[in-house]
């Protein structure tokens, strides 16, 4: 388990602490728009990828995000009609609203990807600028988009010209810090048509370390006219609604905090307590996933792809480690469910 996965699970064996009362309505509670959408609350899912499939989406809606975000498909995957690829554009019944993210770096071939986003069903189609990962980057695509902006806004405006559900962008601060000005960028990516800008504020070379800083954040709400949603750092409903204030930014995206953890979603969009599920409906929750992604991708499949979801539902809920690790040792999928079921009676 990675070190900021790891803060998470100790977060849950402390004690809860309530947000503060606030005079009025839970701010993250309120509605709001994007281009034609309404979205029910200011709680966005993060696109993660190879873990937001539809089931994972389904889950993440049903505990109160007010959007959900597919991971990251291939635009010139679905230009040349891979199978796996393609699949990956199917929607659930209960996801809406929902939004498909996309990655690449060509004008034409992303605009192909969003009118089959739209064909699919999906309420948005969102453009990847974020993802560090080389292999993407290499491509021109992901975060790479940002050190080209006029690259950038090419591609925003070809989507936007393709379809008429709202295009949204996910960007970082940069690649590296200082090398651009984001609010900049973010006023270009609304003239191209972006309905909705996500803004991480590290660079993409800082990854994942150190800490958000959301002063910048500020700056990118500052610059554009269009919402503008914040993404980095914030676990609990305290967190979120700090953030809001700090920014003025029109809704928070939760990411890891959410691992292993789908009532936080809740939790922060009204305004409660971290919550503190007990063991039985802890299992509930990863039986009733676990079934739905063996659905999904199979069970031979399924039993590999939910080791790393055992201990982020299990771990600092009072479960002894070893029962941890035999659940995500064992060789099948109906081994796992047989010792998650044992796990009741401990």
């Amino acid at each position: 388990m990675k070190k900021r996965m790891r803060a998470l699970v100790a977060a849950r064996s402390r004690e809860p602490i309530a947000p503060p009362s606030a005079a009025g309505p839970w701010p993250l509670a309120e509605p709001f728009r994007v281009g034609g959408v309404e979205l029910p609350n200011r709680v966005v899912q993060a696109p993660l990828a190879g873990i937001g499939n539809r089931v994972f989406r389904e889950q993440s809606r049903r505990h109160g995000a007010g959007l959900v975000v597919s991971e990251m498909v291939a635009a010139h995957g679905i230009r040349h009609g891979n199978r796996r690829t393609q699949s990956m554009l199917e929607l659930g019944e209960g996801e809406s609203p929902v939004a498909i993210q996309v990655f690449g770096g060509d004008p034409d071939v992303m605009a192909d990807a969003a009118r089959a986003v739209e064909a699919s069903g999906a309420d948005m189609v969102d453009i990847n600028m974020g993802c560090p990962v080389p292999k993407i980057m290499k491509t021109g695509a992901g975060a790479a988009l940002l050190d080209d902006p006029a690259k950038g806004e090419a591609v925003v405006r070809a989507m936007a010209d393709a379809v008429r559900i709202p295009v949204t962008v996910k960007m970082r601060r940069g690649v590296r810090p200082g090398d651009i000005d984001p609010g900049e960028v973010a006023r270009r990516f609304e003239a191209a048509g972006a309905a909705l800008i996500t803004i991480h504020p590290r660079a993409a070379v800082e990854e994942y370390s150190g800490t958000a800083d959301h002063r910048i954040s500020a700056e990118v709400v500052q610059a554009v006219d269009i919402p503008v949603v914040i993404s980095g750092d914030i676990a609990t409903a305290t967190e979120a609604r700090d953030a809001l204030e700090m920014t003025g930014a029109a809704g928070v995206m939760i990411g890891r905090a959410g691992l292993g953890n789908p009532w936080v979603l809740g939790a922060i969009a009204r305004g409660e307590v971290d919550p503190r599920p007990s063991r039985g409906q802890v299992i509930d929750e990863l039986e009733g996933f676990s079934h739905g992604i063996a659905e999904l991708i199979g069970p031979d499949r399924a039993c590999h792809y939910l080791r790393k979801f055992h201990s982020w539902y299990l771990a600092g809920r009072g479960i002894p480690d070893e029962d941890v690790q035999a659940l995500i040792e064992a060789p099948t999928y109906e081994e796992a469910m047989a010792l998650l079921a044992g796990l009741r009676e401990r």
